[in-house]
């Protein structure tokens, strides 16, 4: 049977393996344009989980480690892989509630109760991705736990099964066998139960190597203490009243800082007064009891301080980035994702009350969209994730509020502003919902940017560096010049009478340049349509050209 503790260095293990190898996840990436990588988003969603594991005791029931391991995923999810990798492990914890350890049959239910939550989270399941892998893993699961009662043996079948599933999914989707390559999704879930099984079978946790953790600054704080001056977690207070053969207090002095340190003791003739910071705050409870009776005013006080530390942390980001809870003082806000002050100032003046920065490249996690919605000072909120790799996230914070959250599925900077300009504050929800909706599913997007590595995609022999054109998310050409690209994607995107083009110039384009290609395709394009410039200061993207 497997406990908390081993549970507990498994997710643990699990998490710095992957980062390790998470570069190798990313690489498995086909599409040539860049984005917020599969292996990165996984690691960074699994890696919440660590500091949350490290504080729990060893003898925590693995339904805890279970469910705390969970809400951790859930909050820091990120990316649409994130966020599967989040509902696989909220699965799991429900198959595990309520159990101190679990053997192969609880395993196994686990198991699937996590494929059907992940399943059931995404509106249009894709074969041949994670999904696929832990699917057939979990169906192995349930065979293994009739034949074996092995924990070792069992998890060992089912890593087996996920590798070999793995390699079927080259041929499960044509633009894998193009590339000649693996799902990356389905072998970060393949490095994490890997990694969780060589725990079970007895191995050491995995060591966050070097390279790895020069690459990643936020996962090297994930595996470090917040605050290297707390040696102690709990800080503990209480008052007694004195027995009338009280022992000398020295010896409860002592005996403190045997098992603490920050230890206060004073008394007089009748109190005795405590402060200690300590592991073991029921140890010192029941030592003070030789000495005298607690007295209700005050009360005993056991506060945990690396949770205190945390959540100081956390209020001075929010306060710096403008996020504190606010009560719902009007009828509806709105909170949008966008990357570039020129955006985050267009989305502002049209009435957003919160930006999060992200986009492609930096996928906000759950807990980021979900600050900002509690930030929102209204009682209904619509998010504008603007970006296909945000929305599952999105609406997985919809589950952690109390306030009324509709997420409206817009994929990009122009379907967000889009979805905006056609808000009516006279309407209501629903009325609002459908005619944003409407609004933003009218508008083309294209994109300019460049190949991120070598590839074969679609047909086209792509190699890096060189400049792509997206035609509302699909590639449609190459290109050596940034401005030609630009206006060529636009005049295709504008054929089917379009009135207006808005053209957003990103950070590595000059003012010189876009105001070059604005008098282009006014020029060019029908007298008709009117043509607009947009410093939008965003990374990644040379121009985000909008038709309507």
């Amino acid at each position: 049977m497997i406990n908390g503790a081993l549970f507990k260095n498994a997710v643990i293990s699990a998490a710095i393996t992957l980062t390790n190898k998470k570069r190798e996840v990313d690489e498995l990436n086909v599409y040539p344009v860049p984005d917020g990588d599969t292996g990165t988003n996984m690691s960074m969603t699994i890696g919440k989980a660590i500091d949350e594991l490290k504080r729990l005791p060893d003898n925590t029931p693995i339904s805890e480690v279970a469910s705390v391991t969970a809400s951790a995923l859930l909050r820091g999810a990120r990316g649409n892989s994130g966020v599967i990798l989040s509902l696989l492990f909220r699965g799991m914890s429900k198959g595990l509630a309520g159990l101190t350890e679990a053997g192969c049959e609880d395993f196994a239910n686990a198991l699937d109760l996590g494929v059907k939550a992940a399943y059931k989270a995404v509106m249009k399941p894709v074969e041949g991705t994670i999904l696929t892998v832990s699917r057939l893993a979990a169906e192995k699961a349930k065979e293994s736990a009739i034949s074996t009662s092995s924990d070792v043996l069992f998890w060992q079948d089912v890593c087996d099964e996920a590798e070999k599933v793995l390699a079927q999914t080259t041929e499960m989707l044509p633009q894998l066998k193009k590339a000649g390559v693996v799902d990356a999704g389905g072998m970060g879930f393949l490095i994490i139960i890997r990694a969780m099984t060589d725990i079970f079978a007895g191995g050491n946790i995995a060591e966050l190597t070097e390279k790895a953790e020069r690459s990643d600054d936020s996962f090297r704080t994930a595996v470090s203490e917040y605050d290297d001056d707390i040696t102690f977690t709990y800080c503990t207070e209480f008052m007694l009243r004195k027995n009338p053969n009280c022992p000398d207090v020295f010896m409860l002095r002592a005996y403190l800082e045997t098992i603490g340190d920050c230890v206060v003791v004073v008394d007089d003739e009748k109190i005795i007064k405590v402060h200690v910071h300590t592991d073991n705050p029921g140890m010192a409870l029941q030592k003070a009891l030789d000495f005298g009776v607690f007295v209700n005013d005050p009360r005993p006080k056991i506060e945990n301080m690396r949770i205190q530390h945390e959540e100081k942390v956390r209020e001075a980001e929010d306060a710096q980035a403008g996020l504190t809870p606010a009560e719902p003082e009007k009828e509806f806000g709105f909170v949008a994702v966008a990357a570039g002050h020129g955006l985050s100032a267009l989305f502002e003046d049209l009435g957003v009350d919160v930006v999060v920065k992200g986009g492609q490249t930096m996928n906000p996690s759950t807990d980021d969209l979900l600050r900002a919605i509690l930030a929102t000072p209204a009682k209904t909120v619509f998010v504008l994730p603007n970006n296909k790799n945000i929305i599952m996230a999105a609406e997985q914070a919809v589950k952690l509020t109390d306030r009324t959250v509709c997420v409206l599925q817009t994929r990009t900077i122009p379907q967000g502003i889009a979805a905006m300009m056609s808000f009516d504050e006279s309407a209501d929800l629903s009325e609002n919902r459908i005619n944003m909706t409407k609004a933003f599913e009218k508008i083309s997007t294209g994109l300019i940017t460049f190949a991120a590595r070598d590839s074969e995609f679609e047909g086209h022999a792509i190699k890096e560096g060189e400049i792509l054109a997206l035609d509302n998310g699909k590639l449609s050409f190459t290109e050596k010049d940034i401005n030609k690209a630009a206006y060529k994607l636009t005049k295709k995107l504008a054929k089917s009478g379009a009135s207006y083009v808005t053209v957003i110039y990103g950070s590595d384009v000059t003012e010189e340049n876009a105001e070059a290609l604005q008098q282009l395709l006014q020029s060019k394009l029908s007298d008709k349509i009117e043509v607009m410039l947009v410093n939008g200061g965003q990374p990644v993207y040379y121009y985000i050209i909008s038709v309507e």
